[in-house]
């Protein structure tokens, strides 16, 4: 039985490597897959999927608007898919989201996402939102931070490698950008200290 799948984690974590890898198993056993990732983001190239490995495939762009269904549906018509897979999912839309739901519910092909569950001032994107609100398998991918603990945040570098803490929710980067933090170190790249502890009576 198809399932709509959401893999998230903080950056720089391995998840376009672990989605090439699991598009080339299906391929290997001569089934079809429909590859797909955010227009918005051409770090390496446009309609490119690319590992910080040196993976790299091909892949179907999607922008807001775009109807994945339909796309999806188009593409089945002439091969039998048997897996869909998304990078970079925290760009999609909610009606997106939804549509992933309807190839699972409908053309019973499993879809499996791969992106962020929130961005560098700790909020969720609309997609990765809606993913955890309606997928059917959620699983975390970690990786860790310098510190050795698992990291859970990602913080946002300015030119000079400075903690920015302010500006919009998307802005295209990797390890230039980007900085993946557990939350202990995310809240102090923020001068987000607890208050110190009263000290004792009497």
């Amino acid at each position: 039985m198809a399932k709509l799948y959401f893999n998230y984690a903080s950056m720089n974590a391995g998840k376009s490597t672990i989605l090439l890898q699991s598009s080339h198993n299906f391929r290997e056993r001569g089934m079809a897959t429909l590859l797909f990732t955010a227009a918005i983001d051409d770090r390496f190239g446009s309609g490119q999927i690319t590992s910080r490995i040196g993976l790299s495939e091909a892949a179907l762009l999607f922008a807001p608007g775009d109807d994945l269904f339909a796309t999806i549906s188009a593409h089945h018509q002439q091969t039998a898919l048997s897996c869909v897979f998304v990078d970079e999912a925290e760009f999609l839309t909610t009606a997106q989201v939804k549509a992933l739901c309807d190839v699972v519910d409908f053309l019973d092909i499993p879809v499996i996402t791969y992106g962020l569950r929130s961005d560098f001032q700790g909020q969720l994107f609309a997609g990765s939102a809606a993913l955890l609100a309606w997928a059917d398998d959620i699983q975390e991918v970690k990786t860790i931070c310098h510190c050795g603990r698992k990291a859970t945040m990602v913080a946002r570098l300015d030119d000079s490698g400075q903690v920015l803490q302010q500006g919009e929710q998307v802005m295209i980067g990797g390890n230039d950008r980007y900085l993946p933090l557990c939350r202990r170190h995310w809240k102090q790249s923020f001068g987000q200290l607890p208050p110190s502890p009263e000290p004792p009576q009497g």
